[in-house]
């Protein structure tokens, strides 16, 4: 293996001119475990118990199993496991179908700063190259922390105008979010960090036009496996920019039409980006979770049947279309992207925590259709936070029924968050494993920052659920 990656290199001199780029690079380098506080390292056992849960369901799905097929024919160095697959593979192959599967479901953890889903870009490649470089728990949680809060700083940058441009942050900005995880693993300094992060901006990408395909999964294992190319490549001594987020038809000017360096150097109102994580209770798009339980609400405190419903009016921001705002979904991948149909289910009382509510069937039932029909969704520009919504529902008997919902708060209970956490692993991943099989991976991430190195939840994770292959 190259020298430059199995050591950290020897420190370099401060650049003369202090830019963005740069001063994220420097942030990143400087995170190490001592110093990450209690709640954040909580934090970061739990968003692995939610990946883990949410790639576990995702490993089968037709995408992962397509990614899968494709990384077995090209074959590899058998570096890396990929998730209920039962084989490993090289590391950036391993991140990218493991990155799609944890995103195929779209039930993975969202950060409001950048609009798009953390964990699905950061630890894939993270958990490939920990496993093949023999890392430390520890080592894995610094460096996620680390990347965490770069990706989120970048996404404060460019935010709201990246997002409304339409390009998919998850896969734009989660590239930046990767190579700067990786490289902190690496142990990459400031100057090689930098050009990490400009080898990632210029391999990101995504669109929103592609929600609801499986297109939109696969821009999250892409950014894991780019990000990763991006830190292997600086560690290697790759020459390029240190300063491809602000410079002249660098990412900001091209991606980010209201740039704002200063947005992304601000210090967290709670100090860190990863206390503001939030994590998703349905399997569909983070923007109709408010919806969802505005209409859950409504049904249940007032006892409200099908029969009982004349018109249901859904207010949401305007940042919805072009996201969550399908009309008329006709597959069950869509219908995780329609404000109308998720209300529709909550009223009809359809349990949108479970991934076998969002099939092709479910979506076209005649009576759920006939319901969604009552549902109208009005979009207000002046409302910029997709985790807000009001639902208005007007009764066969006249009566006005108001419900607002904002899921965009941060819970401060982390022992609760994580009990609830807990049973939505045992219920996503339950099918794959055995009872006892989940007691042993929740007892792995609870002493994440003690194992020496990563290959007990690796060997766990391949061999979770893996398919026999007919020869």
């Amino acid at each position: 293996m190259n020298a430059r990656i199995a050591t950290a290199a020897p420190p370099k001199a401060a650049p003369q001119t202090l830019n963005l780029t740069g001063a994220l690079a420097e942030r990143n380098a400087a995170w190490h475990f001592l110093a990450l506080p209690g709640d954040a390292r909580e934090l970061a056992r739990q968003c692995l118990l939610d990946w883990i849960a949410v790639a576990l369901a995702g490993a089968h799905e037709p995408l992962a199993c397509m990614l899968a097929e494709e990384a077995r024919e090209q074959g590899g160095h058998p570096q890396s496991t990929v998730v209920g697959q039962g084989f490993a593979t090289s590391c950036r192959q391993a991140a990218l179908v493991n990155g799609a599967a944890s995103h195929a479901l779209d039930d993975d953890d969202v950060n409001m700063c950048f609009t798009g889903h953390p964990s699905a870009v950061l630890v894939p490649p993270l958990l490939a190259l920990a496993e093949a470089r023999g890392e430390s728990g520890a080592a894995f949680m610094t460096a996620f922390v680390a990347g965490y809060e770069t990706l989120c700083r970048i996404g404060a940058a460019v935010s709201p105008g990246h997002h409304v441009s339409g390009f998919h942050a998850t896969g734009t900005i989660g590239t930046f979010g990767a190579a700067a995880a990786c490289a902190r693993l690496l142990r990459l300094d400031p100057d090689d960090t930098a050009v990490a992060l400009g080898i990632a901006a210029t391999e990101a990408t995504g669109l929103k036009s592609m929600f609801g395909t499986m297109y939109k999964p696969l821009h999250a294992g892409r950014a894991g496996a780019d990000g990763m190319m991006a830190a292997h490549l600086a560690a290697r001594g790759f020459a390029g920019r240190g300063d491809a987020l602000e410079a002249a038809q660098g990412f900001a000017a091209t991606y980010g039409p209201d740039f704002d360096p200063a947005a992304a150097l601000r210090e967290p109102a709670r100090g860190l980006h990863l206390r503001d994580n939030l994590f998703k209770y349905h399997a569909a798009c983070y923007g109709t979770h408010a919806a969802i339980e505005a209409a859950r609400h409504l049904r249940q405190r007032h006892g409200l049947a099908d029969s009982d419903v004349r018109r249901i009016v859904v207010h949401a921001s305007a940042l919805s279309e072009g996201v969550c705002n399908i009309a008329e979904p006709c597959t069950g991948l869509e219908a995780k992207f329609s404000l109308r149909h998720a209300v529709a289910m909550a009223l009809a009382g359809i349990d949108t925590a479970s991934m076998s509510s969002f099939t092709d069937e479910v979506t076209n039932d005649r009576d759920l259709r006939r319901l969604r029909e009552r549902v109208h969704v009005e979009l207000h520009r002046e409302c910029q936070e997709m985790s807000r919504a009001e639902v208005v529902i007007e009764t066969t008997d006249g009566v006005l029924l108001r419900r607002h919902h904002d899921v965009g708060l941060p819970v401060t209970d982390l022992a609760e968050q994580r009990l609830r956490l807990e049973q939505k692993f045992r219920s996503m991943a339950g099918s794959r494993l055995t009872a006892e099989a989940c007691d042993e991976l929740i007892d792995l991430v609870d002493r994440l920052e003690d194992l020496p190195d990563l290959s007990p939840l690796a060997g766990l994770l391949g061999a979770a659920g893996a398919p026999r292959r007919i020869h």
